[in-house]
């Protein structure tokens, strides 16, 4: 619990009056986010609402089923609406997954300003973050972090906001197993058809990379994170301010 308060608090993700639309894709991250929220909604420092929001893209009925019912075994009153994601995703020839991702955002933030919220929570963690640098890093050429909190450029008056972003996966890990809980992992119908002979994902290979290095530093993970928080700007040649690309050589 500490570090899911200690990131609201730090980044100040809730305010007073605040509508959260707790968004549940049916994983362990996004569940323990909406039992988190639970708690926190017990012992408020502010005055905040929440919304339990469930996207339904095309599940099957399985995994349905087994979303509503981890809701139940933890006391999440989830609001379930309907999209056909997986489906106009699958006529995407290449780049299927960034598409999904896309829309499934897209949706989620309509959803909830229909519902009157003002803010979206996702369960990305500490361990996302720092794949995410080096992937962009390594696999896209630029310097970049997952923030903690983003204000929408379509919907006005929306922010997206990451609780989780303190909590390190293994203890995710530790949390669902305890309780002897079983989520969903990736349940797209799509890539479920994949062969098993199908090229490692990219995260999955940063995954690998980070386990790897960590053997001789242990500090590795930790010092990724902290260089987001360490960008010594008199040492980048170029860097971009609000879409605006500036060169070192402007103040030299």
């Amino acid at each position: 619990m500490a570090p899911f308060t200690r990131a609201c608090r730090d980044y100040r993700l809730i305010n007073n009056g605040d509508h959260i639309a707790v968004c549940i894709s049916g994983g362990k991250d996004s569940m323990l986010m909406a039992a988190l929220f639970l708690e926190l909604k017990r012992h408020p420092e502010v005055d905040f609402d929440l919304t339990f929001l469930v996207m339904d893209p095309g599940y099957t009925e399985e995994n349905r089923a087994l979303i509503e019912s981890n809701a139940r075994s933890l006391d999440i009153p989830i609001t379930i609406f309907n999209t056909s994601i997986f489906e106009d995703a699958g006529t995407v020839n290449k780049g299927m997954c960034y598409k999904c991702a896309r829309m499934r955002r897209g949706h989620l933030y309509k959803k909830a300003e229909e519902l009157g919220c003002n803010k979206i929570a996702l369960g990305h963690h500490y361990d996302d973050v720092i794949e995410t640098v080096l992937m962009g890093m390594l696999y896209g050429g630029q310097i970049r972090s997952m923030m903690p909190k983003l204000r929408s450029t379509n919907y006005k008056g929306m922010e997206l906001i990451r609780p989780m972003y303190l909590i390190r996966e293994e203890d995710i890990c530790a949390w669902r197993d305890h309780n002897g809980l079983k989520f969903l992992d990736c349940a797209c119908s799509l890539t479920a058809l994949r062969d098993e002979g199908d090229a490692v994902s990219k995260r999955q290979e940063i995954k690998e990379l980070i386990a790897d290095l960590k053997k001789k530093n242990p500090s590795v993970e930790a010092n990724i994170f902290s260089s987001m928080e360490n960008v010594d700007i008199d040492t980048v040649i170029e860097y971009k301010k609000a879409g605006i690309r500036h060169n070192f050589l402007e103040d030299y």
